[in-house]
């Protein structure tokens, strides 16, 4: 039976490649989280990292830290992240956490990559139906122990069925890259080329909330890593995200978050390079 651990294995080891990819898997009990507690710091983990990982939270909420830039990523489950070789990533629970994850490598992950199944630029996804992901996670923990080529193609499976395909996916994807202009919904719709019907449909069947959401969501998360990683006055952060009034932005950011912008900035800061896995 696969390995039941409190966190997802530490490593910082390289892998030789191979023409399939190789994986570590397990379920985490509960990955480190404080209950309810806030002010949990980030863990945070610099390169190398050298295994792939694909951890599916199965109850939960948080944020995900990823990339040079230390974008902040809101995750609730159901939801799926994914962890990149080189890649500085880390994560916040606001809440306990419990999923299922699995480290891989080998030189297919390069195809895999170029084929748009694992892209460090969207390393959250969330799923409207869970079923799919957990019946793929559950098999591959079933077979690992017992054949490598079974655990291959359930890996195979597992990739392929965490990927995307709704038909919006890549207009809201495109609409969260623009969010912070400071324009209405039918200036959002003339900038992406659509209609505003078309736009609200794509954001329902891809993210099943609204444009408004979807920007406003991409708003506060990126005035929380402003918040977290600049000096820059709560003033200006406004401005960066779309908002002239700084007290309209501290009030919404308050209402969102649970803190007034600088109580975040202050407790909510990274404290220093610590490993998630």
């Amino acid at each position: 039976m696969p390995r039941r651990n409190r966190y997802p294995p530490r490593s910082s080891r390289s892998r030789k490649a191979s023409r399939s990819p190789r994986s570590r898997r397990g379920t985490s009990a509960s990955i480190p989280s404080r209950s309810g507690d806030n002010t949990y710091p980030f863990e945070v983990s610099t390169p190398p990292f050298q295994p792939h990982a694909a951890v599916f939270l199965h109850q939960g909420e948080g944020q995900l830290l990823h990339g040079p830039d230390r974008v902040l990523h809101a995750i609730e489950a159901p939801a799926l992240f994914w962890l990149f070789p080189g890649v500085l990533h880390g994560y916040r629970p606001s809440t306990t956490w419990r999923g299922s994850w699995v480290l891989f490598g080998g030189s297919a992950t390069t195809a895999l990559t170029h084929l748009g199944y694992l892209t460090p630029e969207s390393p959250v996804r969330r799923y409207a139906d869970p079923r799919p992901i957990q019946r793929a996670f559950a098999k591959l923990l079933r077979v690992a122990q017992t054949s490598e080529v079974q655990a291959t193609a359930a890996l195979y499976d597992l990739i392929a069925t965490a990927t995307p395909d709704e038909p919006g996916a890549e207009l809201v994807a495109r609409l969260r890259a623009i969010a912070c202009r400071p324009l209405t919904i039918p200036q959002y719709a003339e900038a992406l080329g659509v209609t505003v019907d078309e736009l609200r449909a794509a954001t329902r069947s891809a993210s099943g909330s609204t444009p408004q959401e979807v920007i406003l969501t991409t708003r506060m998360n990126q005035a929380k890593a402003l918040l977290a990683e600049s000096d820059l006055p709560v003033a200006v952060v406004a401005r960066e995200i779309g908002y002239d009034d700084p007290a309209y932005f501290s009030r919404l950011f308050s209402a969102r978050v649970g803190q007034a912008p600088r109580t975040f900035r202050r407790i909510g800061s990274i404290s220093g390079p610590r490993s998630s896995f």
